[in-house]
């Protein structure tokens, strides 16, 4: 998150003002002796400064002294370095609401001490710090005024979860991980205020579960991974995660039923799938992940007229159970049947029943191009995931004048497509012509053996590409040199382009510097870099190309035949052998050997 979104609503000499202020250690040095002009910081601008001082490795212990009056939210969630001397400025803060230092290792009970008694903390998130057990919930039960509390996957046990009893004020109580008995969970009966309970891979049993109904404002449960197999009518709640579970029923009888918005059940199994969901309330279900699981009878689809989300992947969901998608498909925004069953013709089934649907997922399916023609006639996607397909990118046409035409054509009627993956398919350079008609695609994504340096040319002309895998393509030196990428790429990801050299990438990346590049000698490159510490780019480039020269026997660019055409002589060998002699020439050749090669 940059800075100025942080304050977007400030004007915009405000922005720069912090940008400035958070730009190098000269500019806190100048800043932090003026202490007091930072007491009157409004909290929102307190927190953009903090970040980006965070962002740019400028925030240390003794430097938050200067924003204990002012700071009401500091989020330290993944810093290292952040232990028991960050915690004793923060427990100084005056009016810090949320501390959040989840996956801080170097936090232990005896850092939780300096935040005792702070007078107006409402969160604290501990998630992930390991070192934390009973001893440092202790600290936490002088806090009253805490409303929120993460410590899920620390050290803590049963009875200290029985410890959080006293804090009446809970709302929302994440215990994901640790080793929550039914007992346990009786001891938190007195929380009535709590609204979210996540208790995943706990040790709950239908006994425990049954303790729920006390809770008459939980409206988010986590249940995954435990031993519970049916639940007691809770009528509050709106969010309901039983994933990895064994269910019997979800809810019981015909009084009120829960309004469910969000079901979560990925790689559930059922005892009787027709009895599983019978009580639960489906027309306000808009959520429903039911992948991995064993369902085999999708007719319980038929209730669930509002549903926007959709994730069926991994089941075994077939064309003939299709049509109870598209008949409660008004609404569906997002769909995900990838590694399922169903071919071209359900998604057939699928075209002008589902006006509203922005992304559809059919990776790892039996779906060819025939299923392009039908996703064309869905007007309102955005994005389209076709990897591991049957995709070719080319029909066959009887009539009176066969032949191929691209089947990728019928995606050009999509005027908001916007992100595209074609990746392990069998399209071909001139299956990829269509696709210079979506004006506004960002994310293209294509892997595959059967792309040349053709595929470059053809794909300059997307004027809002921003993101560009073509990974395991069949590019050369040349083909590299002369593409002339889009303004507006920002990434360019060449993993597996097996015929590049390091000195192709590196002076491409010297030529477009405002792209980012993915390839593995790019890697190889850098840790020489970093081992021998070369003045310039250029050296590098000059000593890995000597060194290929020497070692690899690979010319560095095309040979020039006779008749003044391009031939690369290493097409002559297999990916396996040319790789074999690139990295191995890399790797043994000595240190010494590298930094002392002539040109």
């Amino acid at each position: 998150m940059a800075i100025g979104e942080s304050i977007k609503d400030d004007s915009r000499l405000v922005c720069l003002c912090i940008e400035a202020a958070s730009q190098s250690g000269a500019a806190v040095e100048s800043w932090r002796r003026q202490r007091r002009t930072l007491e009157r910081m409004p909290s929102h601008l307190t927190g953009a400064l903090l970040h980006g001082l965070l962002r740019r490795r400028l925030l240390y212990p003794s430097l938050l002294e200067v924003f204990k009056y002012t700071a009401e939210e500091v989020d330290l969630r993944g810093e290292s370095t952040v232990d028991a001397e960050w915690l004793a400025y923060l427990g100084a803060f005056r009016y810090l609401r949320s501390l959040i230092v989840a996956d801080c290792h170097r936090i232990t009970n005896c850092a939780l001490w300096a935040v005792t008694g702070m007078a107006n903390l409402k969160e604290i998130d501990l998630a992930r710090c390991s070192k934390v057990t009973d001893a440092g919930i202790r600290h936490l039960l002088s806090i009253s005024t805490l409303e929120k509390i993460n410590i899920s996957e620390t050290g803590v046990t049963a009875e200290g979860i029985s410890f959080l009893s006293s804090l009446t004020n809970l709302s929302v109580l994440d215990l994901g991980g640790l080793p929550v008995t039914d007992l346990a969970l009786s001891s938190l009966q007195v929380l009535t205020k709590l609204q979210y309970l996540d208790l995943w891979g706990s040790e709950l049993s239908n006994e425990g579960a049954a303790i729920l109904e006390v809770f008459p404002m939980l409206s988010f449960l986590n249940l995954a991974w435990t031993r519970v197999t049916e639940l007691p009518n809770l009528c509050s709640l709106t969010c309901l995660n039983m994933s990895n579970c064994t269910i019997h029923s979800i809810f019981e009888g015909h009084s009120d039923k829960a309004p469910l918005t969000k079901l979560i059940l990925s790689g559930a199994s059922y005892v009787d799938s027709s009895e599983a969901l019978l009580y639960v309330e489906t027309s306000f279900l808009s959520y429903l992940d039911m992948s991995n699981s064993s369902l085999v009878r999708f007719c319980l689809l038929s209730r669930m007229n509002a549903l926007e989300h959709l994730d069926l992947s991994s089941t075994s969901i077939e064309d003939n159970s299709v049509e109870l998608i598209a008949g409660i498909g008004a609404n569906l925004r997002i769909l995900n049947l990838n590694s399922t069953k169903v071919t071209s013709d359900g998604v057939g089934i699928l075209a002008g029943n589902v006006p509203k649907l922005q992304n559809i997922q059919l990776s790892g399916t039996q779906t060819d191009d025939g299923a392009i023609s039908y996703i064309g006639m869905m007007p309102s996607l955005k994005f389209i995931d076709l990897s591991k397909t049957n995709v070719r990118g080319l029909i066959h046409q009887l009539g009176s004048e066969p032949g191929w035409i691209p089947s990728l054509t019928a995606l050009q009627s999509l005027t908001c497509l916007e992100k595209l993956n074609l990746e392990e398919t069998q399209v071909r350079n001139e299956s990829l012509h269509p696709l210079s008609g979506l004006q506004n695609l960002t994310y293209l994504s294509l892997k595959s053996d059967f792309l040349t340096d053709m595929s470059l040319y053809l794909l300059s002309s997307l004027p809002k590409l921003i993101n560009l895998s073509l990974r395991d393509a069949v590019l050369t030196n040349v083909g590299l040199h002369s593409f002339n990428p889009p303004a507006t790429l920002k990434t360019l990801d060449l993993r597996g382009c097996w015929l590049l050299t390091a000195d192709t990438l590196l002076l491409f990346c010297k030529k477009h510097p405002e792209i980012e590049v993915r390839h593995e000698l790019l890697r190889i490159v850098q840790s020489d870099r970093d081992s021998s510490n070369p003045s310039s780019p250029a050296q590098v480039s000059f000593k890995s190309l000597q060194l290929k020269q020497k070692w690899g026997k690979m010319p560095v660019s095309p040979f020039r035949s006779n008749n003044n055409t391009f031939l690369d002589q290493r097409l002559k060998y297999s990916r396996e052998e040319l790789l074999a002699l690139q990295f191995s020439s890399l790797l043994q050749v000595p240190p010494h050997a590298r930094g002392n090669a002539m040109p």
